[in-house]
């Protein structure tokens, strides 16, 4: 007889048995388990694939016990050059999980076909901050197809205004609600100093060169050691860098706020010094109603550790406001 067991670890594959499980069942227990008398509530983790284009794209799904894609699930977009099991996102996934939530945590490809991992600043960017919104509807639509409920959107960092760009730009039919943690902001001279810091050079005079390349058509031409966001000397493609670094206040996530039609949960950490300028420029976005804003005191950037929890706490109360 064949049996499934809730993955409780996330590194196992489904249907092994974790140690500390193994531990706290007496062997009669064990006995029952292997003749496949003792069933255990059934979850699902899997990888999804899909195809764009030429490139593959992956998510990890993970169901929530006794539930199907019909009762709705979040959908986590990472940061910058990040990926999807990084511990801010694999920590927060086991928590909603464990709270009833469905996740399908997607890898951004970053142009890299079935990408995995932090992206290597040695492999050339040919990548796009606006290539993400393309990504997110295809997974939409796949959803859409599978017949799922309503969709939480979620998106971290530089993922949380990518997430807002997508809501604000072109929206979906599943998507129900809107949860930003810590998404990125935008001043012009802060993002001109912090290019010159990593990579040595003023920005004014590297994006004009690569500017000049994308109105003569060559988009797609190779700058090489250009360096892009925190990879310095990096190859980069002219469209690419441009992409980042051509100034635009839709880079700061909280100007494009009413721009959005469903409900917006926006949270920051007391102690986060990446965007550490996002409760001043959420002065005065905040109604309580259609836009909520928390500051989660004593978290930094990554909300690591029992910040997660907080971070839950805070996604199911948004969500039980209906």
């Amino acid at each position: 007889m064949c049996f499934s067991l809730r993955v409780i670890w996330r590194k196992h594959h489904p249907g092994d048995i974790p140690m500390r499980f193994i531990r706290t069942f007496a062997p009669a227990a064990l006995i029952a388990l292997a003749l496949g008398l003792f069933l255990a509530p059934t979850a699902i983790a899997e990888e999804v694939r899909l195809k764009q284009g030429d490139l593959t794209l992956n998510a990890q799904l993970d169901m929530a016990d006794g539930k199907t894609l019909k009762d709705g699930l979040v959908l986590v977009v990472h940061g910058t050059l990040a990926h999807n099991d990084m511990d801010t996102l694999n920590n927060l996934r086991t928590i909603l999980n464990d709270r009833g939530l469905n996740t399908l945590a997607i890898n951004l490809s970053l142009a890299i076909d079935d990408r995995h991992g932090m992206y290597d600043c040695a492999t050339p960017h040919r990548h796009h901050h606006l290539d993400a919104l393309e990504e997110i509807a295809h997974w939409m639509d796949w959803l859409k197809d599978q017949g799922a409920g309503p969709v939480v959107l979620f998106g971290h960092s530089r993922g949380g205004n990518q997430s807002a760009r997508f809501a604000a730009e072109r929206g979906h039919a599943l998507l129900s609600k809107l949860v930003l943690l810590a998404p990125a902001t935008w001043d012009a001279d802060k993002a001109a100093a912090g290019f010159e810091k990593t990579h040595g050079r003023p920005l004014a005079q590297e994006l004009g060169k690569a500017e000049s390349l994308v109105k003569s058509g060559k988009s797609a031409q190779m700058m090489p050691k250009m360096g892009l966001l925190y990879c310095p000397g990096a190859d980069v493609m002219a469209g690419s860098f441009v992409s980042y670094y051509r100034p635009d206040p839709r880079f700061n996530t909280p100007a494009i706020l009413g721009e959005i039609k469903v409900p917006v949960l926006v949270m920051a950490g007391s102690e986060d010094n990446v965007v550490s300028d996002l409760p001043q420029r959420m002065e005065g976005k905040a109604d309580g109603k259609r836009v909520t804003f928390d500051v989660i005191d004593g978290a930094g950037h990554f909300f690591l550790d029992l910040f997660a929890e907080d971070v839950a706490d805070r996604i199911e109360d948004f969500l039980a406001e209906g």
